[in-house]
């Protein structure tokens, strides 16, 4: 009987998004592809180290012990690698060495593994290589370049905080559009006026319903175990403010989810609302935003949108 994904949260990995690859990198960039493949047989049992999204994904995976069953998980987490199986291996061995519950893999040795991202049901597909995340996002797929940030390896606690901006990130954009051809105004005229009317969905909206799947598990799962306190916590953190924030908010609620925190900051910087949250990480699709916030929390940079047309034509 084939293992079935669309009733699953599926998150696909690149190797760079998990593990610190720089050493790696600079071998192959400076000496080539084959220097490169005996590089990684040298150190095929030396583990790679932690990377950015390690903390996000393992908490992520930890997840699974809500299912009833230990073959039915909740979160599959799919390894999607440039590498070819053979170099690919140490990463393999890393992820053994570390416990984390990813068992699927795809290696393309040298092309981008972003066009399997519809066939295995991901819903977010992160990656440190910038030109196959915009390639993704281009095809209409949910992807994000994990930036340089800090991130804290081990905490005392599991829990899993996840951050989202808005606009660009969840919902399309279209208010967005609005805000950079009108100005402000014209932005909370036209999300006055459309008020009731639901955002149509942006890169990471399917992310974020199957997230919130989850959480009603965690529900369920505690009127069973009262003494179990919720892991996950969602939050909202944009740069609207009110009268736009009321739209946001219905359109969460159309979708059929909620955020734990919702911060409508207009304009204020995130990065010191991110320095309190402590997010395991946050997705945003505005780079000015993310100059801050990867200096206090793992941020990915979602390529989507009108800013980013732009940025790219300019």
């Amino acid at each position: 009987m084939p293992y079935e994904l669309n009733n699953r949260l599926v998150v696909g990995v690149a190797s760079s998004a998990v593990f610190d690859l720089s050493k790696s990198d600079t071998v192959f960039r400076s000496q080539g592809e084959e220097k490169y493949r005996r590089f990684q047989e040298r150190n095929l049992h030396k583990p790679l180290p932690k990377g950015i999204a390690f903390p996000f994904i393992k908490r992520l995976l930890s997840l699974n012990d809500l299912s009833e069953k230990d073959d039915n998980p909740l979160v599959e987490v799919i390894l999607l690698s440039r590498n070819d199986p053979d170099t690919g291996l140490r990463v393999m061995k890393t992820i053994d060495h570390y416990g984390l519950k990813i068992t699927r893999a795809i290696f393309t040795q040298g092309k981008s593994p972003y066009e399997y991202i519809p066939e295995l049901n991901i819903s977010l597909f992160l990656s440190g290589h910038k030109p196959d995340v915009e390639a993704a996002i281009s095809l209409g797929h949910p992807a994000g370049q994990v930036l340089k940030s800090k991130f804290n390896e081990d905490e005392n606690d599991n829990t899993l905080r996840i951050a989202f901006d808005f606009d660009g990130v969840l919902a399309g954009d279209e208010s967005e559009t609005v805000m950079q051809s009108g100005g402000i105004t014209a932005f909370h005229d036209h999300e006055v006026r459309n008020a009731t009317q639901p955002h149509n969905p942006g890169p990471l909206k399917q992310f974020l319903v199957k997230i919130s799947q989850i959480q009603s598990k965690e529900e369920s799962h505690k009127k069973i175990n009262p003494e179990y306190s919720n892991r996950i916590r969602v939050s909202i953190v944009t740069a609207r403010n009110a009268p736009s924030h009321e739209r946001a908010i219905k359109t969460l609620k159309s979708w059929g989810v909620m955020a734990n925190d919702a911060f409508f900051l207009g304009g204020i910087d995130k990065g010191k609302i991110l320095s309190t949250l402590k997010p395991h990480i946050f997705f945003d699709d505005q780079s000015n935003h993310l100059k801050s916030t990867s200096m206090v929390a793992p941020s990915v940079h979602i390529p989507f949108g009108v800013t980013n047309r732009k940025n790219l034509i300019t």
